[in-house]
């Protein structure tokens, strides 16, 4: 592992309860490195170089701020080692699509952490929304009105253009946005507007709105924030012309179609949400995603969340941004062709 902070001990705990073992990590903070290394069994080494070459790793996830992914990706294509990388695949498409390429050159797999697509939810509707259950697609939307505290943004790289790619958008809500992007497919335009600092001192927004109309023909809305006190649980709403679905936090909890039939669907009303802290997430998608990276590797396949899925999203994310900073909408290329 490349990176021990916050979320580095959710993979660490998910590796744990299915069975894969931490060999080797890093940290440009020694101290916490050796401390996360201590607890998980692992290695401790001083370099990033060192785990990318190491003769004992299959595969080199990497935890770092997402402005740090193309250098590992390139050492570990040189040496034959597979790469995951925690959300956002990028802080921009040029550099996103850079990664994929020398993947790609270095005949390697690259996956994208997006643990949602795991969730009972998703699952489900990726089944039903192709069997045509919901009709067809009228209204998309996700709407993620979260907060974090001051002292979340303490530092001065969270929340920078340069070291995290943005604010809200790309750090909180890409998640919404992949499934999105993954259930009601390729977005063809977007109209975007910020608010930028709008409660936190940060350069980027913490409060965005944006419309957007589909390939398809269905339209939606992406609402993304950190700033509303206390936090409320992101919801994914997908409506069509047969009824309607909602996931809350990682959960379906509505399903309304008329004259249904098929497959039960998995509604609750219990459910774990990010919504204040960043922490209260479920383990159970990261586990089903891990197994299938490590599945992917041994049957010489892509994996599930592939460089190219997580390019997708980030297309959409920077689009929005492109018509924040613009006040024009922006057409994507190819309706999101991918890269």
């Amino acid at each position: 592992m490349i990176g021990t902070g916050a979320i580095s001990h959710k993979h660490a705990e998910a590796y744990h309860n299915i069975g894969f073992r931490i060999t080797v990590c890093t940290d440009v903070n020694e101290a916490a490195g050796r401390k996360f290394a201590a607890r998980y069994g692992a290695e401790f080494v001083p370099t990033y170089q060192e785990v990318c070459r190491h003769p004992a790793v299959d595969y080199v996830d990497v935890c770092t701020f997402p402005n740090f992914r193309l250098e590992p990706i390139g050492i570990c294509a040189e040496n034959g080692k597979h790469v995951q990388v925690q959300k956002p695949i990028a802080t921009n498409p040029d550099m996103a699509r850079r990664m994929i390429e020398t993947a790609r050159r270095g005949g390697i797999l690259l996956g994208v952490v997006s643990q949602h697509r795991f969730d009972d939810a998703s699952l489900f509707l990726s089944r039903a929304i192709p069997a045509g259950r919901l009709g067809k697609l009228l209204q998309c939307d996700c709407y993620v009105k979260w907060w974090r505290s001051a002292e979340y943004y303490s530092r001065p790289i969270k929340g920078s253009w340069e070291t995290e790619g943005g604010g809200a958008l790309i750090n909180q809500a890409i998640h919404q946005v992949d499934i999105l992007r993954w259930l009601a497919g390729p977005v063809a335009e977007v109209f975007g507007m910020w608010q930028l600092g709008a409660l936190h001192k940060i350069e980027s927004e913490d409060v965005v709105n944006a419309v957007m109309r589909y390939a398809n023909g269905a339209t939606g809305v992406v609402q993304a924030a950190t700033a509303l006190w206390p936090g409320f649980t992101e919801r994914t709403e997908l409506h069509g012309t047969k009824g309607t679905a909602i996931i809350s936090g990682d959960k379906l909890t509505a399903w309304d179609v008329e004259n249904d039939s098929g497959e039960a669907a998995p509604v609750v009303k219990d459910f774990a949400s990010g919504a204040s802290d960043p922490m209260a997430i479920s383990l159970e998608p990261f586990e089903r995603q891990f197994r299938d990276f490590g599945e992917a590797i041994r049957e010489g396949r892509k994996p599930a969340v592939s460089g190219e899925d997580g390019y997708a999203a980030l297309e959409v994310v920077d689009a929005i941004y492109r018509s924040c900073r613009t006040g024009e909408k922006v057409t994507l290329a190819a309706a999101g062709a991918g890269a």
